[in-house]
């Protein structure tokens, strides 16, 4: 009996046996649909969810929402597995966060920021003339930036703390940077990236005050487009950023004073940090795409390298268990990683064209 085969078996006794099961859902990129895993098997596809080029799926309790890239919002039942309710918010969107009453839309190309509540009725609706991007929630506030306008847009919640929100314009940054992108919410500070400036952004929302912050390779020289925090991680005592154009990955204190470049294989894309913070996951693009780097955050060295039959579009690691789910498009498979071990203790078929892996526990 071989190894993988082993460990196929232990695996799936073990999944039979845990408490707190993880399901996990797939973007399946061409085919409009997600895939299904549980207890380590393929279950089964919802199918008829849009465009799913840049799908992007959030949990917040037992509530499943997901936006497709044509700019359609579903809300669908993690547990039962179906859609409950769809609405179009525009023609395109890629950005969308959830609070306890409400959920918030960046839209592209109908140029506006839309209110929903829960179960998708539309709310309010906010004219920008501008692509909407890197739209967060902090207090009673939504955040997001407004691409062609060079702008941040700060709305504050009338209502707050009642059964629907009410939002205003409560405060506008100008020129803050050219083109503005992605952005995350640390602590108490809103971070957005700009596709054509050599700096990044900062929202002290507490005090409602800009900054403008550097990012500096080892050799002094600024980076240029850090655009997507989604791919950036922060925990361990650091900040991990996929260098634009370099190989390598710049670690940063968390109020960004340089501590060290680590080379890597290829162009770094996605950095993904384990549940603990020990190790960071590392993917790539171009030649590298099938290869991953796992890091060790404590001691900032590579020390484990895994190479796919396809390209790595995203990963994801478990909370419940040592497993690093791994999506390897072109071979339509999720393969799983033994994170304590080291070494691919499972593939997972049945997948079509993986992208984003995201995975839901049952509250």
């Amino acid at each position: 009996m071989n190894r993988l085969f082993l460990s196929a078996l232990l695996a799936l006794s073990f999944y039979t046996t845990a408490n707190g099961d993880e399901k996990i859902f797939v973007v399946e990129r061409e085919s409009e649909s997600l895939a299904v895993i549980e207890k380590g098997l393929p279950r089964g596809h919802i199918e008829h969810v849009h465009n799913m080029n840049h799908g992007v799926i959030k949990f917040d309790g037992n509530d499943g929402y997901l936006i497709s890239r044509d700019g359609y919002i579903v809300k669908f039942d993690p547990r039962k597995e179906v859609i409950l309710k769809e609405y179009k918010t525009s023609d395109s969107a890629i950005g969308f966060t959830i609070s306890k009453n409400f959920i918030a839309v960046a839209n592209y190309a109908k140029k506006s920021v839309d209110i929903l509540d829960r179960d998708l009725n539309p709310l309010q609706s906010f004219e920008t003339g501008s692509k909407n991007v890197g739209i967060k929630v902090y207090k009673d506030y939504i955040i997001f930036s407004q691409m062609d306008n060079d702008k941040i847009t700060v709305l504050k919640d009338k209502n707050f703390n009642k059964a629907l929100p009410d939002f205003e314009i409560y405060k506008e940054f100008k020129d803050v940077g050219v083109m503005p992108f992605d952005a995350i919410i640390k602590d108490n500070n809103f971070i957005t990236g700009f596709f054509q400036s050599d700096y990044f952004g900062v929202v002290n929302l507490d005090t409602m005050t800009y900054t403008k912050i550097k990012i500096l390779l080892d050799d002094r020289k600024p980076v240029l487009k850090v655009p997507h925090f989604g791919f950036w991680s922060i925990g361990g005592g650091y900040v991990f950023i996929p260098a634009v154009g370099n190989n390598k990955v710049l670690v940063y204190t968390p109020d960004f004073k340089f501590v060290e470049n680590i080379e890597t294989e290829g162009l770094p894309v996605f950095t993904s940090l384990s549940p603990d913070e020990k190790y960071l996951a590392v993917t790539f693009s171009g030649k590298k795409f099938p290869v991953i780097q796992i890091i060790d955050t404590k001691t900032l060295k590579i020390i484990k390298r895994f190479e796919f039959d396809g390209k790595v579009l995203h990963l994801r690691w478990s909370k419940e268990r040592p497993s690093l789910y791994v999506s390897v498009n072109d071979t339509n498979k999720v393969a799983v990683i033994n994170t304590k071990e080291w070494y691919l203790s499972r593939e997972i078929f049945q997948i079509k064209k993986p992208s984003g892996i995201f995975i839901f526990t049952e509250k």
